[in-house]
């Protein structure tokens, strides 16, 4: 038994050992592992089967969700009256978006096209797109404010112009007609007379320019050299930056493109990207981008519109992001289309309009991961790396319960050896003690008698006269049995 426990104590004295070495090697060794995995996993390879598919071809449902702020009382607005709208919608649309044309390049970039088609789901919608709704004219306000410092002879014959068209301040029509494009005789003699004035040719929608389109040629950064610059955008149709602003730094193109960013973020880590969306509905138009019913935005802009009720559960933005990957899981980015309106004289469409910014729709873009793509993110580049972190630690504690079982097994083997190597000592004793009594016995005459061999006598003491009638055969001379050995 003893050698028993001395082996077993050895046995968990070598586990524990090789447990808490090994967890304490991984404790540094691990995020080193860890982090190499991520890098691989997350460069623009067409190798990282994963991560390429999620970004070439977005495996994940997005919708975009649009609401129209329908104008109540357009006429009382040429009258100077306040704006009042009706939020309208939402009218939702599925996305599909893929990349194409893509091309790497010596330099760790990789240059694409991205295409969309956008499909309209009535079932996730209020209402359909023959819905008809009142917003206002951007062909008309917003080249009125274009023009108001125009020669007033000019602002004149643009007025001229139209009212040969018979377009007027605001305009109704049915939310598929708004979104994708109208017939338009103004744009025809627009771009017939003035090329490049206006960005589209034909019908006139607010995302005329959205379906069956592609964002332009982006060259982005694919990590190869520095994984923090991965999905960072380089050039957009060959520029590094832009002149649609008075300002440089405005006309920067920075950020990512939008759809992923670079790995191990930190609270504090920025998230910018570029959308060229957002500024193809500034170049014709004097429009603003806000948040929905100008949340976050000047409280001053509140008062002039009737029909605004701002929140930030309805109307924040939120991006969630794994920061260690640095792809979104779940994503909500909701913007708001606004047009500067005012009077110019000159052009009578304007009539007495106040001057203020009109919010005209909103729209939520919305994707998250889920199904199989979740399913193989999470367990190759979140639960795989979670794992591997977490068992550093639990080789420690195992091995450091190995090394309490291996100590508490030696004790026992040590005290087991110590009363083993006692019980000599004392059947020494025991004996030595029967001799002093022995020889006390001898002392005082007391000698036993042999004939009465294995019996053990004392010494009784006689407690007043003796009995007559007592037994005889009882009689031991005066000495009584305590113990009498069985076989007599």
């Amino acid at each position: 038994m003893a050698a028993t426990k001395s082996t077993l104590s050895l046995v968990f004295l070598v586990l524990g050992a090789l447990g808490v070495l090994f967890g304490t090697v991984l404790v540094f060794v691990g995020p080193i592992i860890i982090d190499d995995q991520i890098v691989k996993n997350v460069e623009i390879n067409p190798k990282n089967d994963l991560s390429y598919t999620m970004w070439k071809d977005i495996p994940v449902p997005f919708f975009m969700s649009v609401y129209f702020l329908h104008i109540v009382n357009p006429d009382e607005i040429l009258k100077g009256e306040k704006p009042v709208v009706m939020e309208q919608g939402p009218y939702v649309y599925r996305e599909n978006r893929w990349k194409d044309n893509i091309t790497f390049h010596e330099n760790a970039t990789v240059s694409y096209k991205e295409y969309r088609q956008y499909f309209f789901e009535e079932s996730m919608s209020v209402g359909n797109e023959s819905d008809v709704v009142t917003i206002p004219n951007m062909l008309v306000l917003g080249a009125s404010v274009m023009m108001e410092n125009a020669p007033l002879a000019v602002r004149v014959l643009v007025s001229s112009t139209f009212k040969s068209f018979n377009e007027g301040a605001f305009i109704t029509k049915p939310v598929g007609e708004l979104m994708w494009g109208y017939e338009s005789k103004l744009v025809d003699f627009l771009n017939k007379f003035l090329p490049g004035l206006m960005p589209s040719s034909g019908k006139f929608g607010l995302f005329s320019e959205f379906n069956n389109s592609n964002t332009g040629l982006f060259t982005i950064f694919t990590g190869r050299d520095d994984i923090r610059n991965v999905h960072m955008v380089d050039t957009w149709n060959g520029q590094k930056k832009v002149d649609y602003w008075s300002t440089g730094q405005c006309n920067m193109i920075n950020g990512t493109a939008g759809q992923m960013w670079p790995p191990f973020m930190t609270k504090e880590t920025t998230m910018p990207f570029y959308s060229p969306d957002a500024c193809s509905h500034v170049l014709y138009s004097p429009s603003f981008i806000s948040q929905p019913h100008f949340y976050n935005a000047d409280p001053e802009l509140l008062k002039t519109v009737d029909g605004l009720n701002p929140s930030e559960e309805e109307h924040g933005l939120f991006i969630d992001i794994h920061p260690e990957t640095g792809v979104p899981i779940n994503v909500s980015v909701r913007l708001q289309l606004n047009l500067l309106i005012k009077r110019v004289p000159g052009i009578s469409e304007t009539g007495n309009i106040k001057e203020l910014v009109i919010p005209m729709l909103w729209f939520e873009e919305s994707g998250y991961i889920d199904g199989p793509v979740l399913n193989t993110f999470r367990t190759n580049l979140v639960l795989l790396p979670m794992v591997m972190e977490y068992m550093q630690y639990i080789f420690i504690a195992v091995g450091l319960i190995f090394l309490l079982t291996a100590l508490v097994l030696f004790l026992r083997h040590k005290k087991d050896r110590k009363n083993s190597s006692m019980s000599p000592s004392k059947a020494e004793s025991i004996r030595d003690a029967y001799e002093v009594r022995t020889n006390e016995a001898q002392s005082e005459n007391e000698k036993p008698d042999m004939s009465y061999s294995g019996i053990l006598f004392v010494k009784s003491e006689t407690r007043g006269p003796s009995s007559s009638d007592e037994d005889p055969s009882c009689s031991t001379n005066g000495k009584t049995p305590l113990l009498q050995n069985p076989d007599y």
